[in-house]
């Protein structure tokens, strides 16, 4: 809606006619730039234009009232025009000492026109050069533009002014003159050295050096180490103080400053030659300019990175310091620069003293040996430390007890004490050994605890010494080893079966255990004779079934070696190439092991699988059987069966209920899991109890070594033959 005589009509003034085009007479405002359409599909003007600013040079003039020097002020500013949006921004260059603000005159947004015309804002029409703008009444003279200014304007269509002048400010000039009128009473040269601090800040220098102080009373050889700064060519040296020297820990031996080649006298260097022009002509009063000649100066010379190299002495105001030895990032620096090449070093540092070996007394017999030694390394006697990081990682963990069990008997002629077993149990913790006596009938000996947990000595020890005694470690017991524990000859005659897995999984500290040593040991004692060793292992085995028993095996061995190989080795070589079994899986326990996982997990679709496997067997006219892997694959498919069991449970599962060549039951199968209506309780099919590791007692393990298959042992120490 529209007013006229302030009555609202549907037609107003300025509203167009059809298609947008004024009528005639009609004279539209432009509310923003128009520009000219472009070819192609045209863009907003905030996307056409974004970033693109026209820039155009600018001043003002500003009474300056109750001042003599100036009556007013020509101050400078730059006008920048948006195009994306018509904002306009006036900004005004920084003078130095002006004591005005300056910086942004008119912050960006759009500027209306000034009156009568306040309803309307600038656009891009009302700018040229060597014209005139009004803001907020105050009048800006256009003197000039950038080039694409310029461009931009001339693409418009616009005819571009000649550029105006630029006046100067009266007082600035005039300020301007005195400050050229001046000159400083002590002039400076300047001496640039940016270049330099670019391109070496950072790159120091490292010498090692000796300053041979042994002439001056109580004085001797001082260590140092020498900085040189090749960003600005300083000199920095630090002393290296011994310990227990006596000296003061000064930071600095000398600080961080150019170092000249000699001493002059007080006066003698100054910065700068200044001469009296008028001298004691004309009164007190003299002129004094800078002698461009330097007459009379001293060349006062300071060390450079060409003068410093291993084996220079150089004078640190009035010492002499040598240059000894440096490092690696200055030697490569002078091979770069100066292709120097020997930097064989000095020898400079003393020889460091003997060192004094601390003797202990010897053990009293108080206590243990390790608290008895604490009470001589320290003031306040500590306890001894215990290694508690091998505590954290060889404690007992769930299943693995870290703990060696041995079955041991005694060494003795005694026809009593001849059939006694021991367990040893080693602890690898905290390395200490336990033994336990197996109860025996009708033996008149009662069994149980043996010897207490402790660390036990090594025997044919001094009792009363200065150092620790050794105890048993973990590679001192083995199957055929021979410890004594306290006046008692124990013989290892077997281990259980998590001893001899983990001496084998840790290999590289039991070479008893470790297979490729035992290999290299018994080739190095067999290679002479490999052909007769081939011929005993085929008369071995007459009927060519390419293994041996494990007895015949042993004896083979031994009389081999002869006697060189223990009766670990020995083990280790058949554990390692014995014969495997397959043992068969208890199929009753393992169905109820799935039925319990089915029952945790809430499965009861057995009706929708049952209807599952119907569906699928309509092609073999309902015979109730199916492929294994067919059955596999429907229930991964479609009931998700295997997410809700292991996939070799599930497999052995349904095995239990084959047909014959590969089919399955599957109704069977479907009733074996039904956990609703054909419950299998776990404890009725367990067979044997189960025998936890702590209740071993000492008896051969349940699957010992049978048959060892010795052609692959024959290649692996002897090689093939051609």
């Amino acid at each position: 809606w529209g007013y006229c005589n302030k009555i609202a009509m549907l037609v107003a003034e300025d509203k167009p006619g059809i298609g947008g085009e004024p009528l005639h007479g009609q004279k539209l405002k432009p509310k923003y730039s128009v520009f000219p359409r472009g070819v192609g599909s045209d863009a907003p003007s905030w996307v056409a234009f974004d970033k693109q600013v026209l820039a155009f040079d600018a001043y003002f003039d500003e009474e300056v009232p109750e001042k003599n020097q100036e009556l007013y002020r020509i101050r400078h500013c730059k006008i920048y025009f948006f195009l994306e949006d018509d904002t306009i921004q006036v900004v005004e260059p920084q003078v130095k000492n002006s004591g005005i603000p300056q910086g942004t005159i008119v912050r960006r947004h759009r500027i209306p026109l000034p009156p009568p015309n306040e309803d309307q804002f600038y656009t891009v029409d009302y700018f040229n050069i060597n014209t005139e703008v009004i803001f907020y009444a105050r009048r800006y003279k256009i003197v000039d533009c950038d080039q694409f200014t310029k461009n931009f304007l001339r693409k418009l269509g616009v005819r571009l002014n000649p550029p105006a002048y630029h006046p100067e400010d009266p007082y600035t000039r005039d300020r301007q003159k005195i400050a050229d009128s001046m000159k400083p009473l002590r002039p400076y040269e300047r001496c640039d050295t940016l270049r330099q601090f670019l391109e070496y800040d950072g790159h120091v220098l490292r010498f090692y050096c000796i300053w041979d102080d042994t002439e001056s009373t109580f004085g001797d050889p001082r260590e140092l180490i020498l900085h040189y700064f090749l960003a600005d060519d300083t000199i920095e040296i630090k002393e290296v103080i011994p310990v227990n020297s006596g000296r003061d820990a000064v930071p600095l031996f000398l600080i961080l400053l150019p170092t000249n080649t000699g001493l002059y006298q007080p006066g003698a260097i100054t910065d700068r030659t200044v001469l009296n022009v008028f001298g004691g002509l004309v009164g007190n009063k003299g002129r004094y300019i800078l002698d461009n000649r330097k007459t009379g100066i001293v060349h006062q010379e300071f060390y450079k990175d060409s003068d410093l190299t291993i084996g220079t002495v150089i004078n640190v105001w009035g010492r002499r310091v040598k240059l000894c030895d440096c490092d690696e990032f200055t030697k490569e620096y002078y091979m770069t620069k100066y292709g120097i090449k020997d930097f064989t070093p000095i020898p400079f540092k003393a020889p460091p003293p003997a060192k004094i070996e601390r003797k202990f007394p010897p053990y009293t017999g108080f206590g243990s040996e390790e608290d008895s030694l604490c009470s001589c390394l320290s003031l306040l006697p500590q306890p001894p430390q215990k290694d508690f990081k091998k505590f954290m990682e060889k404690d007992r963990k769930g299943l693995e007890s870290n703990v060696l069990r041995f079955l041991a008997k005694f060494i003795t002629d005694n026809p009593i004490d001849k059939d006694r077993q021991f367990i040893i149990s080693y602890f690898l913790s905290d390395d200490t050994i336990s033994v336990f006596e197996t109860p025996q009938r009708n033996t008149g000996i009662l069994g149980g605890k043996f010897l207490e947990r402790s660390c036990i000595k090594k025997p044919g020890q001094e009792l009363f010494k200065s150092e620790i005694s050794e105890y048993f470690k973990a590679q001192d017991l083995f199957v055929g080893a021979k410890v004594c524990f306290h006046g008692h000859n124990f013989l290892l005659v077997d281990a259980d079966e998590y001893a001899f897995n983990y001496m084998e999984k840790h290999a590289d500290e039991f070479p008893m255990a470790n297979i490729s040593l035992i290999l290299n040991k018994l080739k190095a004692i067999g290679e002479p004779s490999s052909r007769e060793i081939k011929q005993i292992f085929a008369a071995t085995d007459p009927e060519h079934t390419n293994v041996i028993e494990y007895n015949p095996f042993r004896n083979l061995m031994v009389n081999i070696t002869g006697g060189k190989l223990s009766e670990h080795e020995i083990m280790t070589i058949g554990r390692h190439y014995s014969e495997q079994n397959e043992f068969e899986m208890d199929i009753n326990f393992l169905l109820a092991v799935a039925q319990e996982q089915l029952k945790k997990n809430s499965f009861e679709n057995f009706g929708q699988l049952s209807a599952t496997f119907v569906y699928n067997d309509r092609e073999n006219l309902l015979l109730g059987l199916l492929s294994i892997f067919y059955i596999f694959e429907i229930n991964y498919q479609k009931c998700n069966l295997l997410s809700q069991l292991n996939q070799n449970m599930y497999k052995y599962s349904a095995f239990r209920f084959e047909g014959g060549k590969e089919q399955v039951d599957y109704k069977k199968f479907v009733n074996g899991l039904n956990w609703r209506e054909n419950p299998v309780p776990t404890f009725q099919t367990i067979k044997v109890p189960i025998k936890y590791e702590d209740d071993w007692s000492g008896q051969p393990p349940s699957l010992p070594v049978k048959r060892i298959k010795y052609l692959p042992l024959i290649e692996d120490v002897f090689g093939t033959e051609e």
